[in-house]
């Protein structure tokens, strides 16, 4: 027997041993495999006495992919501090059009201003982002974070009036989370999140608006399925101070947000509402492969709270542009 066909029967023997008793191969096909002599039909005979795992048979260990919230809060991942991750959605809508706009932003302790000059068509885009500050794993098993939003409107299609920024609300938090893992009602908990948020639009009276939170995040999963489950609670301002005193009767108690991974593409609704005044809004988006890491993505909102300036006003919008991320 020449030198390559020794080879590979001893190649086709380890590998019938590490299939098994159950998956033994043959003595005799070994030996018709061993009498071929090209060397890549020979090497084919050998492929084909082999079994393959089948594709049901599970990975092994630390071979699975880790789940959304893992990837998002580094779960399983050492050297991650201070490393910048996705946040909330990070997107920009080159067109967003609005059936009612808010020409006149008022509040209980802030007059109605002169109408301004909108256009109903504007860009609008978020940027967010996280970073882990402190490392308590060892002590608590949790991790300190620092987060920050920033959401503008752009009425970059209004030249009338020099197409200006007609409202930026930025929201920067601080997060203690925890990573359960733990199993009820077919979902897998991975999230346990207690955090501080501040959110304010940076104007002046009339139109400045600003509020403060405490909130608890639960985060679950199943297979494709994601809910962010966020009750808040308003750290209470002095009331002279309080550009927005009702904003909870439009903007709630806290946020549901539930996102669905089909084919590369993220379906997404985040809701909001307020069972005492029946106040609240929706928002959905679809995010899709778009080139290298930008993805298409379109957005549809109805109810209060569009942005801050608006927390007590009623519009639709829908938009489309791109994103770098979103819930998942």
């Amino acid at each position: 027997m020449t030198a390559p066909r020794r080879a590979g029967l001893v190649l086709a023997l380890a590998l019938g041993l590490a299939a098994g008793p159950a998956q033994a191969i043959d003595a005799r096909d070994l030996d018709r495999c061993a009498r071929i002599d090209q060397p890549n039909e020979r090497l084919a005979c050998y492929d084909a006495l082999v079994p393959r795992p089948r594709s049901s048979e599970k990975p092994p260990a630390g071979a699975a992919e880790r789940s959304p919230i893992d990837q998002r809060w580094g779960v399983g991942v050492t050297g991650t501090l201070f490393d910048i991750l996705p946040h909330k959605p990070t997107y920009m809508l080159v067109v967003d059009h609005s059936n009612s706009l808010n020409v006149s932003p008022m509040t209980p302790t802030h007059p109605a201003p002169a109408p301004a000059d909108l256009r109903a068509n504007q860009a609008m885009f978020q940027l967010s982002a996280k970073f882990k500050v402190v490392d308590l794993q060892r002590s608590i098993g949790a991790s300190l974070w620092a987060g920050y939003t920033q959401k503008s409107e752009w009425q970059v299609y209004n030249p009338t009036v020099s197409r200006p920024f007609r409202e930026t609300d930025y929201e920067p938090e601080l997060m203690l989370a925890f990573h359960p893992d733990r199993h009820f009602l077919g979902l897998r908990w991975r999230l346990l999140n207690f955090g501080l948020v501040h959110q304010s639009n940076g104007q002046s009276d009339p139109l400045s608006r600003s509020w403060n939170r405490a909130y608890v995040q639960f985060g679950l999963e199943h297979d494709r399925l994601e809910l962010l489950l966020r009750p808040w609670w308003r750290i209470p301002e002095n009331r002279g101070n309080d550009d927005n005193p009702d904003i909870i009767d439009y903007m709630g108690y806290g946020d549901v947000v539930a996102s669905y991974r089909v084919n590369r593409q993220t379906f997404s609704l985040l809701g909001r509402y307020n069972p005492r005044t029946h106040k609240g809004a929706l928002r959905a988006s679809w995010s899709f492969p778009a080139w290298r890491r930008m993805r298409g993505y379109v957005q549809a909102f109805s109810g209060y709270g569009e942005t801050l300036v608006d927390y007590n006003w009623r519009q639709t919008t829908f938009g489309f542009g791109i994103a770098l991320t979103d819930w998942q």
